[in-house]
């Protein structure tokens, strides 16, 4: 999972770019090819199976383009799943997005991966899990003020949340799953190296110790809206 680096209020104007959400088992030749390139451009060592795997994962990629550009894609969509003492829940599922380097600090990050979660018609809910896998403090910056987030630094997740950790793993597809460090494990080839350069706190690293970006680790990042279940 990628970032938008910040926000900047001055360039919140949308009105010159469009957004399209399409299924990932629909996505075109050209779509692919543009969404490829945006990912090369973002990271050093892009790697394309990585890429590949998201479209086969995850249902939906939002696409925003100006002027007939290609300018910023995130995968991802809303899904019910059966997660331990939790039977039926909506979970919100963030999959990679990129952002070209001219059109960040717009809120463009959040605007595609909220368009992927709302393409799902979900049942009433009261509650929904978001979880991403992030490889850099930060992607994770946001949520990791969030009071329900884990993992937080310094802290074990409880059996209950490793149990819960591992089945949304599972669910991202990923190759393995260290539970108490809730380290997705990757295959032995690195994802890629962003390209951006951004200021991180020493707090924000701890709980991404033992994230090896060589190998392709990436860190499970879980938070609740509006609040946790109870003995969360």
């Amino acid at each position: 999972m990628a970032w938008d680096d910040g926000f900047d209020q001055q360039a919140r104007d949308l009105t010159s770019i469009a957004f399209r959400v399409v299924e990932t088992d629909k996505v075109s030749a050209e779509d692919f090819q543009k969404i490829l390139a945006l990912f090369q451009a973002n990271y050093r060592q892009a790697n394309r199976v990585y890429l590949e795997k998201s479209l086969e994962t995850l249902r939906y990629v939002a696409l925003v383009e100006h002027e007939g550009t290609m300018v910023g894609f995130g995968f991802g969509e809303c899904r019910v799943i059966d997660l331990p003492r939790l039977p039926a829940q909506v979970v919100n599922l963030a999959g990679i997005c990129c952002i070209a380097p001219q059109f960040r600090r717009r809120g463009l990050f959040e605007q595609l991966e909220y368009r992927t979660m709302l393409a799902t018609e979900m049942p009433p809910h009261s509650r929904r899990l978001t979880c991403g896998r992030m490889a850099h403090p930060a992607a994770m910056r946001k949520m990791a003020l969030h009071p329900t987030v884990v993992p937080k630094p310094g802290v074990r997740p409880t059996p209950w949340q490793q149990q819960v950790g591992q089945a949304i793993a599972k669910a991202f597809g990923s190759h393995a799953f260290d539970p108490e460090t809730f380290v997705c494990i990757g295959t032995g080839e690195p994802t890629g190296y962003p390209i951006i350069e951004m200021e991180v706190e020493p707090w924000e690293w701890e709980v991404f110790r033992q994230v090896n970006r060589d190998r392709g680790d990436s860190l499970l990042v879980m938070v609740w809206t509006p609040d946790a279940p109870a003995g969360w």
